[in-house]
């Protein structure tokens, strides 16, 4: 065999050794398999490995956020039931479909990362205050960085009830639009009254926008 011949087999294996190891690296960042629809591998957690309880500790007491609604036996948003997250106050489990059982609520869908959202949730605390039990303002944060999120609920000086959500689970489940902030109003008799993929600069906003859907006033 002559040399150059040699030469040439000898780059054809080092561009195949380097076709299979790009596709094996392509493979491995879609663990769901398929051609790229599946969820990378950020998206498939919760939280990162980083936030353990150990470590939330201190990002959860500077936050202060209240507990989770009680979870109740009414008759909850059937797009829901089996949707299992994390609450953000305590790192307990929460049935998303029980918790918002039987109450008007407004799903705040954000994250830590999002300007927009930044400015809409003073308003949706604002909201919450004036509205006071007739409804109920959930926050739902979209994002596996758990500790930026309470950090920046810290920060705002916001204290709603949030969900932690990194896999996005809420948003999949009522057919969310893929952007944040968004809103989605539900009514107490477990119906979906609006989505809403929109931001709110006011409380005013809020209720215009919110309250005829769900049949209360303030």
């Amino acid at each position: 065999m002559r040399a150059s011949t040699r030469w040439t087999l000898a780059g054809l294996v080092v561009i195949v050794a380097l076709v299979v190891a790009l596709w094996r690296e392509i493979g491995a960042e879609d663990p769901v398999g398929g051609t790229g629809g599946g969820l990378t591998a950020s998206a498939s957690r919760e939280h990162r490995d980083a936030d353990t309880p150990e470590a939330l500790a201190g990002p959860r007491a500077e936050a202060d956020l209240p507990p989770c609604p009680a979870p109740s036996t009414a008759p909850g948003p059937p797009e829901l039931a089996g949707v299992s997250v994390e609450c953000a106050a305590d790192g307990g489990r929460a049935d998303v479909g029980a918790l918002v059982a039987g109450r008007n609520v407004v799903l705040n869908l954000w994250a830590y990362w999002c300007g927009p959202c930044a400015d809409e949730l003073p308003a949706m605390a604002e909201y919450q205050r004036r509205m006071g039990p007739a409804v109920t303002v959930l926050t739902v944060h979209q994002d596996e960085n758990e500790t930026a999120a309470l950090l920046r609920l810290a920060e705002l000086g916001v204290k709603l009830p949030t969900l932690q959500d990194g896999r996005r689970l809420v948003a999949a489940a009522l057919k969310v639009p893929n952007v944040m902030p968004a809103t989605v109003v539900l009514r107490s008799d477990g119906t979906v009254a609006k989505i809403l993929p929109r931001a709110f600069t006011s409380a005013d906003e809020i209720a215009a926008a919110v309250n005829p859907a769900m049949g209360v006033r303030g």
